[in-house]
């Protein structure tokens, strides 16, 4: 960075001497700043052969993941450019969105409205029969309502490169899902097990993806990432509520989650954490809290994202 700093201060002295003598007013100038912003713009208009490909990979975490959301706000305000996509459970379904190109406006409404009973048929009368019966509940809806904002695309057919990961409940094996239906994909991935009936791809029964792999930075790796991001929205597990038997079980998978991504984490460069703790993984209603504190992170995060990109680019593109 060094060495970059010195040729652009050449470039930019013209204009900070004109700034500085065409005014009586006094300006103080952040040069490191002005340096990583005059960089930044070279990067954006770089074609995606000309730079590192960029992963953004999206973790579980129930309700909190929709701070995903405020994530990816900012990654379009400062146009980071974000190449392939990688999520577990709702992960995987803000994910799907964001791959298919549906706007963050869009997206952010979504998540804003989104209830428990318009994706799942998840109600205190089926909860009732889930306890007094062997019958588990459906996340058919959920498919659908993703269907419906996406279209009946399949991953071929999106615009960034996605794949999500469920984990096959006979096994215990993640599953790498890449081909085929989107909608179904994402809807597998997010399938809490014990609570919803398993989604059946191909002789396998596919359940919530963060059994097996909570933020899986190493899917990414294998489609091709030089720079991985990823998004966790870790839990405070020691604030839960654990008053039903729904949450008592969320809680057990969140936990075996937690042990999975710190391994996990060590693949990144670098790892967004919005300050979700306290939301519970069914909490949808507070939405507006978990975007807000995903635009924050990010935010946070920017100045160490823009540099570790910038670093990775060859010279001779960012001169030329």
């Amino acid at each position: 960075m060094q060495s970059r700093t010195k040729k652009i201060l050449t470039v930019l002295s013209a204009l900070i001497c004109l700034l500085l003598f065409s005014s009586s007013r006094v300006f103080a100038f952040d040069e490191d700043k002005i340096i990583k912003d005059y960089f930044w713009q070279k990067v954006i208009k770089l074609s995606g052969k000309d730079r590192p490909k960029i992963a953004l990979v999206l973790g579980g975490g129930g309700a909190r993941g929709l701070a995903h959301i405020g994530v990816l706000k900012v990654f379009e305000e400062e146009k980071v450019p974000v190449d392939i996509v990688v999520g577990t459970s709702v992960g995987a379904l803000v994910g799907a969105l964001y791959s298919a190109g549906v706007p963050i406006q869009k997206i952010e409404r979504i998540g804003e409205d989104v209830q428990w009973d318009k994706i799942t048929n998840l109600k205190n009368i089926t909860l009732l029969r889930l306890i007094l019966s062997e019958e588990l509940l459906s996340t058919k809806k959920m498919e659908q309502y993703l269907a419906r904002n996406i279209g009946n695309k399949r991953f071929d057919e999106l615009d960034k490169t996605f794949a999500c990961v469920a984990t096959d409940i006979n096994t215990g094996e993640m599953i790498v899902l890449k081909e085929g239906d989107v909608a179904f994909a994402a809807r597998a991935s997010a399938t809490i097990p014990g609570v919803f009936a398993p989604a059946e791809f191909r002789h396998r029964y596919l359940v919530d993806g963060g059994l097996s792999s909570n933020i899986p930075t190493d899917v990414a790796k294998l489609l091709g990432a030089d720079i991985i991001i990823a998004v966790a929205v870790n839990a405070d597990i020691s604030k839960s509520n654990i008053s039903t038997v729904l949450r008592t079980l969320i809680q057990s998978i969140y936990i075996q989650g937690s042990i999975l991504e710190k391994e996990e984490l060590k693949t990144a460069d670098i790892v967004i954490k919005p300050h979700v703790g306290e939301v519970s993984v069914i909490d949808l209603n507070r939405s507006e809290q978990c975007i807000d504190a995903g635009v924050a992170a990010a935010r946070k995060s920017m100045p160490e994202i823009k540099n570790y990109i910038i670093n990775k680019i060859d010279e001779k593109k960012l001169f030329n």
